[in-house]
Parts: structure tokens; C-alpha cells; sequence
């Protein structure tokens, strides 16, 4: 507690977890009185190397001075940072502000001196780096605008520390002492270090949940069944290359395994590291367990038990503070409720979920926050006959049940460099960030496919998953992922089909596709599914029902040398009669001609033909798997629970025994050309056109364009705006005149509307504005409504003015009701409208559409993300359905469409730049053949966010 001197109260919202180097993950919080044992405790076991560094001198021990000038601050001019686990202090920062001769000093000061001190046992888990962001952000918030450090020449892991940050920065060297100084604004280097950073450290401390060393199950039963008995069989029996434990608090004494693991009653009996334990026990008795596991030195834990945030409020509370304990000791948490996980690597070899059987290994990395379907899409993917043939397997299978703590972002992270994932298929029931879910979302579909369905679209999400309220409708999420490269598709089925063609099939030059095959109806239908999805088809090559595996051979051999070709289907029938061509005859007469020309996609749909879906998708050396039924192990109390109807559990696929060691499915052969078959055209059509629009946003990434800058553009002038006007309240809706100013500092000009109580008001103020005017009711009922009749336009002279004031007045009531405005006559065009709001989940976005029944009816609106590129610009304004019109539509004037797109640049890099501008809205705004009229505006204000995507990195609080 701070004492009531205190000049502010206790920040909580500097408070932050972060995910340090090495994984482990660090509580991020402000210094209190509080802490003076800590700090003692603390200082005691930094070595005298490390506080001779701090402190320029022999320094062995605090004096109650120092102890007291460390732990009181307040929290404006004096800040102290520290990064704990377990509760106790590992690393120490603290600000000062100081004035232009080095004193302390108070705003407007905008510099401090900045100091560090790391324990030595923590030393290179990143914790300064981490605990730089955090202090720097808090000085940004409190009108700092540069750090300055002295730092000893020899103390060169500090040095790096600010070098590395990516700040803007000056170095001296005077008296023995290296100083440096940094200009906190952030900037495009610290932005990517800071990025960098998160990617790695999240990514290390995914990759020790997926693929540790030792593995304990806590909650293993004495005899066979049970959830937790049975994920301690499926890991034995996968083939864990690790080391694995059994735990079991109500094991007889003396009994020292089970089925062959070792077993003991708690973790702390194992001698020797655990790095991830599998909790499976009821909910009441997680708390001791995860204080067990954090005391043993558990890296992570994957939470199966039920009874959480899924369960009501009070589970809410109990998964609040699951998470809480887990981070207090550095682990991170899969779950809870969860399924489980899976690593098919060979050097792992891990089945730690319900999942009976090791699926097989591949290059598609799936996560699913719904166990159910995740397991049913680990059996899908491997399904024989009736679907698609099951082409490839899994690197990697994650289940997050209630998400509390590792979500879909991790896994990006993860992903996004693993070299065995090449797809990677997510099941989305909820998006907790998707500000950050786009940003890491366009970065890894820049180097590999990323494929998303949600679930719960149209309604709440589950009850175990928190997320921020959103204002905006699931169509305009969506086409939000489409921009980041996300291949957005609407059902499990589509998963699994765009998965498997982008796992083993070269992505399409472009959307020109032959069609080949012995049925010429199939190859019609196959033809009009191209022209539904946007494809371009060539004619359908008919082979007959009389087709050799020869002349399959041929036809597809010509059609990928065919320039005019990007992509192939085959259609095929079964062929009755002598002489027909067998299955295996067919799919090796394909596979060879693929082979010698593997540079384009090639698809089969094939009708009741079992044998050749199994042949195609069967490689050289791997002998087809049969798929056998497995029975699920029963559920108990701490089993995760699944929705009313689902399905039972998928059969699993199970492989030939190996010579020796348990039973582990073989992958294809690298490089092999597997051939992912469709049992209808449209699934693979579909599958294909998806394939066709990322390749083309692939290419188009290639060259996002800039977002540009303009010399009339007046930053500062309009900060200076917003903060006059804030200080009035806390938010606020603009005034006209207000809103033309700000908006000017921009170079957004709107065009006068003058306010006309009476009808001598009016012709003054088009005396004013000069004629033609325009006479407009602007009473909310009535605004925007031309079709109301509450417009006059192109008034000549006072008389006509006057005139249309008086039918105003006789058909809508009296002028305080209609609240009319006279405004100068703009050139014609078409009526547009632009708007910019700051949405509380997926952050900054800029839409754009027609003006009246387009947008407001059919909801013809197209959108991007904000900072918009000058190449986003003009693709959004071709993005609506209405967008011939203003390119010339039946012999129309084409409008000047690169005026607009400087308004909308203009428009982005205003909410852009200051972010306490949460809404603008433009409308209309007429686009004539030459320039654009902004006839009416609106901006609200409200103070920004005091922590977002742009700040420093943290963990998201605990659900």
C-alpha cells in the first residue's frame, strides 16, 4: 500500500505476465513499501560483480535509506519496475525524471534516468529487455520522452540491453562511463525487435509444452480406464521418447509402477526434472497440485480436468486462479478442459491426449479449442473412401479446451517457424485478440497456408471462453482474416479439404483450370463449380467411358505443359467392362505424370471409386492403414466435457505392427506426389479456388504497398486539438466546427454547413457561402434520408431558398425540430461513405461503401485494417459489389477513385496516429469526375486504451 503522500494511486494496470526467452514466464508489477523484504531478499543474492555494476562501487548491502528510497515512489516522477516468480523478486527496474542539469526534477521534464539490476541465476532469459518495454511504456504514460543510462564499459549484457531495443539513441563516452540515451517514441526497428522477441519467446515456450523430456500424468488410475489412465497408455504406447511418470496420490505404499511406468504419490517424489505434467484430477484438488508441480520446477501443464469457466461464474473464479498459480511459478497452461496434445516427431514421438491412436506423422499443424472436433479431425484426416483420401498426417495437434492460457496466437508463433509444418488448420470457437491474431496471422500465411473455420458465429461462444465484446459483424471479421491472408472457410468438411490439397500440392499460378476425364457429365458439373467460385475452366476434355490408364497418362501430361493451364482436375468414374482400367493402373498412371511435372496442383473427383482414393493417396513405400474402432476410455468426474450430441469418439487410425517397439504409423516419403482425391466437384472446386485466392494474396503480399505521408499533414496541431478537447470529459462527440478543425490538420477538408434557425438566417449564410447552396434538415430523424425529402439542392437565389425553407417548415414541423443547415452546392458525383472506428477486439479498421440503400441495406461495405497501404487503398475501393459505379457504369462519368483513396489514407493515418480518436465517420462523401466533397463529418474522442497491441508484450489477463 502506498501512503496517502502519494501523489497517484497504485497503477494496477502496469501489472503484466510476460513469457521471458526460454519460455518460462515472469510477473511484471510496480514496486510498493510493500516489498522491502523482497528487495533485501533479493539484492542478497545478485553476486558483487552484478551490484558493482549497478552501483559503480563496492555495494554489499542495502542500507535502510536505499531500501526506502527503492520501494517509495510516486509513480510519476519515481517508478520502480520488478519481474517476479514464485512471488520473490528476480530483476529490479526504476526511473527518475530528471531536468535539463541532471537534477530531479518534475513535468514538464520529459527525460529520466534509467536503471537495471538482474539477478545473476536469471541473467539471458530476456528479463531486462522485457522489464525495458514495460518502463518505457509507463514513462511514455507519464509525459517521458527519453531514457538516459550510465553504464560501465565492461557490463556489455546491459549495453546490448539498450543497443538491441531498436529505440533512437546517442552514445558518449566521459569520466570511464558509457552513456546513452534513448528517444522512446517507438519506431519500426523497436516495433520489430519488440515482435521478434514475443515470436521467440512464445514459440520456445509452446515448444517445451510440445516436445519435453519428462512427462508425468497426475491423476493416472490404478487399474485400466479412467482419463487419466488412458493418456498415460496413449503415451506409452505412442512411443514417448522422453522419460514418463504415472502420479497417483492414492497409490498402496510400496507400489513402485504401473503397467511398467514408474509411479509415484506426488511429483515431488521424481527424482529428476519434470517438464510437463498432464493434470487429471477433479477441479477441488488442481490448486495442490499445481503447487506441487511449480515447487518440482514443472516447466508446463496440459489441464484436462473439467469443472472451470465452462461450468459457471464460480468456475470462472476457480480458472482465474488456476491461471494465476500456474504463472506465479513460470508454467504455462494448456487447457483447462482439455483434450490434449499430440507430437508426431520422430525424436518425440508424444500422444498426450484422449486420442486412442498416434495419428500419422505429416506436415499439417491442427489446433481445435474443441476437443471433440479436434480428435474428429485427426480421424477425418486419415479417413479411407466416402471423403477425401487422407493424403498427409499431422506434425502437431493441440486441444485448448477453455483457452485460459496458451491460445491459437501461440500456436501461430509456434508454427510459424517449425520446419515439419508446412498448413496449418485451425477450429476457432473464439478469438480472445484478434488485433493480434491478424498481425501474427498475416505474417505466418506469408509463409505458409493458415486455414480457419469458427464455430459459434452466429451466437455466443462457449461459456469457457472469455473474449472482448466486438461491435462489428462476423462478415466483417471475416473478410478482416481474408485481408491477413487467412483462408476463412465455413465447415469442418472445407477444413479438411483446403488442408489437404495445400499440404501436398503446389499452390496455382492462377485461376485457369483444365478439366479431364471418362465422363463428360462429371466433367460438365466440375465446370460450373469453376465458374461459381470466380475459376476460369477450360472446356472439359472427355475421355470416354473406354479410357486406358494410358490415355489418363497423356491427357494430364498435356494439360500440365499446357501454358494456358494453372491447375488440373481429373474426373473419373468406374469404368465396367473388359479391358476398364483398374484402380491402381489409374492412380499410378496419374502419380507418374504429376512426377514429371510437379509445378502445378493436381486434383481428382472421383465417384464410388474406394480403391482409387486409397491408391492415389497411398505412397510407394507405405502400405495403406486400415481404419479399426477403438472404444473410448470412460469418462470420469475430471473428464473435459463436450457439448449435448457430440458424436463418439472417431475410429482410429491404426498401422501394420512395427518389427519391434510399439506401433508408431510411418509418413510418406518426403517429396513424394500424393494426390488428394474429392468424392464431389464441388468440395474440390471449392478446395481449389480457396488455393487460387491465397497464391494470388501471396503474390500481392509480396508488394503491400507504403503508407504515405503527406507534407500538409500537421501531427503535432492535431494532438495539441485532441487534448484540449479531452480535457473537458473523459469521452466526446465533436462539434461541427470542432470537426472541421481537426480533420483539417489533416487535410480533410469539409465543406461549411451554416446552421439556419430562421429563413433570414438562411439566406444569410448563403450570401455567406456564395450560391448555388443546398438547404438540408439535419435532425437525426432526417439526416442522410434524402429520399425523406429533407434535402433542397441546387438553390440559384434567395427566392428559390426561401421557398424550399417554407415546404421544409410545412412538411417536417418547426425549424428547432428540423434543425436546418444551408451548405454550398459541391460538383456532382457519387455519394460515398467513409468510416473509422476503434473496435474494442480487432482494433483500428477502415470501411468504405456507397452512400444510403447500398451500406445501409444490403450492407455493401468493404474493409482493412488500419494503418491502411496506398495498394489496400485501391483495392478497398474495387472491394464492394456497387464499385462499377464509379468506374463508368452504363456509360457514366468514371469519378476520380485516386481522390478518394487519399481521403480514406488520410482518414487511417489520423486514427492511426492518435488513437484517442476512436470514430470518424465521413458521409456523404461526393466523388466527382474531378476531386472529392466531404459534405458532412462527424469525430468522437475518448482517452486511448492504457495498454494495446502496440505496447509492450504481455500475456492476456487470466479468463
Amino acid at each position: 500500500m502506498q501512503t496517502t503522500s502519494d501523489r497517484h494511486e497504485y497503477p494496477a494496470h502496469w501489472e503484466a505476465d510476460v513469457v521471458l526467452r526460454d519460455g518460462g514466464t515472469a510477473r511484471i508489477r510496480p514496486i510498493t513499501v510493500d516489498d522491502a523484504e523482497r528487495l533485501v531478499s533479493f539484492y542478497e543474492q545478485v553476486s558483487d560483480e552484478s551490484k558493482y555494476y549497478r552501483f559503480f562501487a563496492p555495494y554489499p548491502r542495502l542500507s535502510a535509506k536505499d531500501v526506502h528510497r527503492f520501494t517509495h515512489h510516486d509513480f510519476v516522477d519515481r517508478v520502480g519496475l520488478a519481474a517476479t516468480v514464485g512471488g520473490e523478486f528476480i530483476a529490479t527496474v526504476r526511473y527518475d525524471r530528471i531536468g535539463a542539469d541532471g537534477a530531479p526534477a518534475s513535468a514538464p521534464a520529459d527525460e529520466a534516468e534509467v536503471a537495471f539490476l538482474v539477478q545473476d541465476a536469471h541473467q539471458g532469459r530476456g528479463v531486462a529487455s522485457a522489464l525495458l518495454e514495460h518502463i518505457g511504456a509507463v514513462a511514455r504514460e507519464r509525459g517521458i520522452r527519453r531514457f538516459a543510462a550510465e553504464v560501465l564499459p565492461a557490463n556489455t549484457k546491459m549495453i546490448k540491453v539498450f543497443t538491441d531495443a531498436g529505440y533512437t539513441q546517442k552514445r558518449s563516452f566521459e569520466d570511464g562511463v558509457v552513456r546513452l540515451e534513448l528517444d522512446l517514441e517507438p519506431t519500426d526497428r523497436s516495433l520489430a525487435v519488440q515482435y521478434a522477441r514475443e515470436q521467440r519467446a512464445e514459440a520456445r515456450s509452446v515448444q517445451r509444452l510440445l516436445a519435453p523430456g519428462a512427462v508425468a500424468v497426475i491423476g493416472a488410475g490404478r487399474t485400466p480406464g479412467g482419463v487419466g489412465r488412458s493418456i498415460l497408455d496413449n503415451i506409452r504406447d505412442a512411443g514417448f521418447t522422453g522419460r514418463l511418470y504415472a502420479v497417483n496420490g492414492a497409490l498402496p505404499e510400496g507400489r513402485k509402477e504401473l503397467d511398467g511406468v514408474p509411479a509415484f504419490r506426488s511429483v515431488r517424489q521424481i527424482d529428476g526434472p519434470v517438464d510437463l505434467a498432464v493434470v487429471a484430477v477433479p477441479a477441488e484438488r488442481v490448486p495442490e497440485v499445481v503447487a506441487e508441480c511449480g515447487e518440482h520446477g514443472v516447466q508446463g501443464l496440459v489441464v484436462v480436468s473439467a469443472g472451470y469457466a465452462e461450468s459457471g461464474p464460480d468456475g470462472r473464479e476457480r480458472q482465474r486462479a488456476l491461471v494465476r498459480q500456474a504463472r506465479t511459478y513460470g508454467m504455462r497452461i494448456i487447457g483447462p478442459n482439455s483434450f490434449g496434445v499430440v507430437n508426431t516427431s520422430p525424436d518425440v514421438r508424444l500422444n498426450a491426449s484422449l486420442a486412442p491412436e498416434m495419428p500419422r506423422p505429416g506436415r499439417i499443424g491442427l489446433f481445435a479449442q474443441s476437443g471433440a472436433i479436434g480428435v474428429a479431425l485427426l480421424s477425418r484426416l486419415h479417413r479411407r473412401g466416402g471423403g477425401v483420401t487422407g493424403v498427409t498426417g499431422v506434425s502437431a495437434f493441440v486441444s485448448s479446451g477453455n483457452r485460459a492460457d496458451v491460445s491459437g496466437n501461440d500456436l501461430l508463433q509456434y508454427w510459424y517457424e517449425d520446419p515439419d509444418t508446412d498448413v496449418v488448420l485451425m477450429y476457432l470457437e473464439s478469438i480472445g485478440n484478434p488485433r493480434k491474431f491478424t498481425r501474427l496471422a498475416r505474417r505466418t500465411a506469408a509463409a505458409k497456408p493458415l486455414v480457419v473455420v469458427q464455430g459459434a458465429r452466429h451466437g455466443a461462444g462457449p461459456r469457457g471462453h472469455a473474449v472482448r465484446a466486438t461491435r462489428l459483424p462476423h462478415a466483417t471479421v471475416s473478410a478482416l482474416l481474408r485481408q491477413a491472408g487467412v483462408i476463412r472457410v465455413d465447415t469442418i468438411t472445407e477444413l479438411v479439404d483446403a488442408g489437404l490439397l495445400l499440404a501436398r500440392q503446389p499452390l496455382p499460378a492462377g485461376p485457369r483450370v483444365a478439366i479431364l476425364g471418362n465422363s463428360e457429365s462429371l466433367g460438365l458439373l466440375t465446370h460450373d463449380a469453376c465458374l461459381a467460385e470466380g475459376l476460369r475452366p477450360h472446356r472439359p476434355l472427355d475421355l470416354t467411358t473406354a479410357a486406358s490408364a494410358a490415355d489418363f497418362h497423356a491427357a494430364l501430361s498435356r494439360a500440365l505443359a499446357d501454358d494456358t493451364c494453372d491447375a488440373v482436375v481429373v474426373t473419373a468414374i468406374p469404368a465396367v467392362g473388359e479391358g476398364s482400367v483398374g484402380d491402381a493402373a489409374l492412380a499410378e498412371a496419374l502419380r507418374s505424370a504429376v512426377a514429371a511435372a510437379p509445378s502445378k496442383p493436381v486434383l481428382v473427383v472421383h465417384v464410388e471409386l474406394g480403391g482409387l482414393a486409397e491408391a492415389l493417396s497411398a505412397a510407394a513405400s507405405t502400405a495403406p492403414q486400415t481404419a479399426t474402432a477403438a472404444t473410448a476410455p470412460q469418462t470420469t468426474a475430471t473428464a473435459p466435457q463436450t457439448p449435448p450430441g457430440t458424436p463418439p469418439r472417431p475410429p482410429a487410425v491404426t498401422s501394420p505392427a512395427a518389427a519391434s517397439g510399439p506401433s508408431v504409423p510411418a509418413a510418406p516419403p518426403e517429396g513424394t506426389h500424393l494426390i488428394p482425391a474429392y468424392p464431389a466437384a464441388e468440395r474440390a472446386v471449392r478446395a481449389l479456388a480457396q488455393a487460387v485466392a491465397y497464391a494470388q494474396w501471396r503474390r500481392d503480399a509480396a508488394d503491400p504497398g507504403k503508407v504515405p505521408g503527406y507534407e500538409d499533414i500537421d501531427e503535432r496541431g492535431a494532438a495539441a486539438l485532441i487534448e484540449g478537447l479531452l480535457s473537458r470529459g473523459q469521452g466526446l462527440t465533436l462539434g461541427g466546427e470542432e470537426t472541421c478543425d481537426l480533420l483539417g490538420t489533416y487535410g480533410i477538408h469539409v465543406h461549411r454547413a451554416l446552421p439556419a434557425p430562421t429563413p433570414d438566417a438562411a439566406a444569410e449564410a448563403a450570401r455567406t457561402l456564395g450560391y448555388p447552396v443546398a438547404l438540408k434538415a439535419t435532425a437525426p430523424h432526417l439526416r442522410h434520408r434524402a429520399d425523406l425529402g429533407g434535402v433542397r439542392l441546387d438553390l440559384a437565389d434567395e427566392e428559390q431558398l426561401r421557398r424550399a425553407y417554407a415546404e421544409l417548415t410545412e412538411l417536417f414541423g418547426a425549424p428547432q425540430e428540423l434543425r436546418p443547415v444551408v451548405q454550398r452546392m459541391a460538383p456532382r458525383g457519387v455519394d460515398t461513405v467513409v468510416r473509422a472506428v476503434i473496435d474494442p477486439a480487432a482494433g483500428a479498421v477502415l470501411s468504405f461503401g456507397l452512400a444510403g440503400a447500398a451500406s445501409q441495406l444490403l450492407g455493401d461495405m468493404a474493409h482493412r485494417l488500419i494503418p491502411v497501404t496506398d495498394r489496400e487503398a485501391t483495392s478497398l475501393v474495387r472491394s464492394i459489389r456497387t464499385a462499377p459505379l464509379l468506374f463508368g457504369w452504363r456509360g457514366s462519368a468514371p469519378v476520380d477513385t485516386p481522390a478518394l483513396e487519399e481521403l480514406m489514407l488520410r482518414v487511417s493515418r489520423l486514427v492511426h496516429d492518435h488513437p484517442e480518436v476512436v470514430a470518424v465517420t465521413l458521409e456523404p462523401v461526393v466523388v466527382a469526375p474531378h476531386g472529392v466533397s466531404v459534405l458532412g463529418a462527424s469525430v468522437r474522442l475518448a482517452p486511448p486504451p492504457a495498454r494495446d497491441d502496440l505496447g509492450p508484450r504481455t500475456l492476456p489477463v487470466a479468463y
